[in-house]
């Protein structure tokens, strides 16, 4: 069962390092699940964490590496010797090891390897290492269950034996020919009815969905939630079988994506943590707020310029914030939803036209609705009837006008490589501010020289 961490527990392991009871932590640890521990190490400080991993079975204190943020991580493995660090790699499914290593120095990380005893575990992890980590490659694990082709049923259930010793997850066994190329896989049920003579040729499915190990992250994630796979086999330009990509690692990168996603629609240009200095925090923020306070200052302009109208109507300023805040509310929508779409791989596009037209039908829809809310509420409340006119039209306009661009920026962006989650943000607020002004104040004088 999942563990309760209370304060309570924390204050009594705190206690039991401090005593040096290395009994009583393995006594209170070894039935929690290593990412609970991985809790209260979180609440410790460096060297109580040291001592509980030392205390800790190997196998364990692996999985607690693994689940550990790489910042933390690597800042945590300055206080481990090499040997240390070795003999937790060595219970690492290869991906993990080599996620391990990347954060090391060159050298630390030549001398880690060094001490690796597993030679096939040692070959896996150097084959890994050539791989970026943001592709296929860099997310595989070469830990998996293989057949070849031309054997019995038999002799495969023996190779699966030896081969799960080093598979945590069996999600699936796959077929391979004499050059290691992937054919298909085999169902585990139709493995355990049938008989010990049968060939695997005759029994195995030739469907098999894979994946190569140059494609990014981003389209690995996209195949596995498009036919709601467990893990995907990751294969060369030839066809060979490489390794397998599992769910926990495409997890990560899903949740990677959306928190990136997040921070630009927010206006943060980079990937940064809570625990980040300030610098860095600041440097993050800055560069979007320095548009708004650009777009602000515009802003400022654009109503400088009808100065003359505000004169003759004092009371259209008083309507400014509504403008503004409709056509930036609106924008973020219509951006929004196409930016859940384009992240969408597995949805395609209707054509330009089409879509552009039903974004307006809904703009026209709003806006109608909304300027013939603002026209009555103006009228009921005694505002002058031109100028209800005024705020009612400009209020319809600057609805298209959003519309449009929160529906086209994102796909132009996209288009050209530019993550669309930039448009969601201050980019569409700012311009949309600015649009909006623009088109009020015309509105205003031209209705108002009629």
């Amino acid at each position: 069962m999942p563990s309760e961490i209370t304060r309570e527990f924390i204050d009594q392991i705190e206690d039991a390092i401090e005593r040096r009871d290395a009994e009583f932590i393995l006594s209170n640890m070894e039935e929690m699940y290593p990412v609970d521990i991985t809790t209260v190490l979180y609440e410790l400080n460096t060297e109580q964490s040291k001592y509980v991993m030392d205390v800790l079975p190997a196998e364990v204190g692996a999985e607690i590496l693994s689940d550990l943020d790489s910042d933390v991580r690597a800042s945590f493995l300055k206080n481990f010797t090499i040997e240390e660090i070795a003999r937790y790699i060595g219970e690492m499914d290869s991906d993990d090891a080599v996620d391990l290593l990347n954060e090391q120095p060159v050298q630390r990380k030549e001398e880690i390897i060094a001490q690796l005893e597993d030679q096939e575990h040692v070959a896996d992890i150097i084959e890994l290492l050539h791989y970026d980590e943001d592709c296929a490659g860099g997310l595989m694990a070469k830990e998996l269950i293989k057949v070849n082709i031309n054997w019995r049923v038999g002799q495969c259930t023996e190779e699966i034996r030896r081969q799960a010793e080093n598979v945590e997850k069996v999600y699936a066994i796959y077929v391979v020919d004499d050059r290691d190329k992937l054919v298909g896989r085999l169902g585990m049920k139709t493995l355990l009815l049938s008989n010990d003579q049968t060939p695997i040729s005759q029994i195995y499915e030739a469907d098999v969905i894979s994946i190569e190990s140059f494609k990014s992250d981003q389209e690995v994630a996209a195949v596995m939630q498009k036919y709601d796979l467990e893990a995907i086999p990751v294969v060369n330009i030839q066809g060979r079988l490489l390794g397998r990509i599992t769910i926990d690692d495409v997890i990560d990168v899903i949740q990677e994506q959306a928190e990136l996603s997040r921070q630009l629609m927010t206006g943060i240009t980079e990937n940064i943590e809570e625990d980040d200095s300030v610098f860095r925090l600041s440097r993050a923020r800055l560069p979007w707020l320095m548009v708004g306070m650009v777009g602000g200052l515009l802003g400022a302009r654009f109503i400088g310029l009808f100065e003359g109208d505000i004169a003759i109507i004092p009371a259209l300023a008083m309507f400014t914030p509504l403008i503004t805040a409709t056509g930036g509310n609106v924008g973020i929508q219509s951006s929004s939803i196409i930016i859940q779409t384009l992240a969408n791989k597995t949805i395609m596009f209707d054509n330009f036209t089409s879509r552009i037209i039903k974004v307006l039908l809904v703009a026209v829809i709003n806006g109608l609705v909304m300027s013939g809310l603002v026209l009555g509420f103006n009228i009921l409340f005694g505002v002058q009837l031109t100028l209800s006119l005024v705020v009612a039209v400009a209020l319809f306009s600057v609805v298209l006008l959003s519309s449009f661009m929160g529906t086209v920026t994102p796909m132009i962006l996209d288009k050209y490589g530019v993550n669309p989650a930039v448009a969601a943000g201050p980019f569409i607020t700012t311009a949309n501010d600015l649009l909006g002004l623009g088109v009020y104040f015309l509105v205003a004088h031209l209705l108002l020289n009629l």
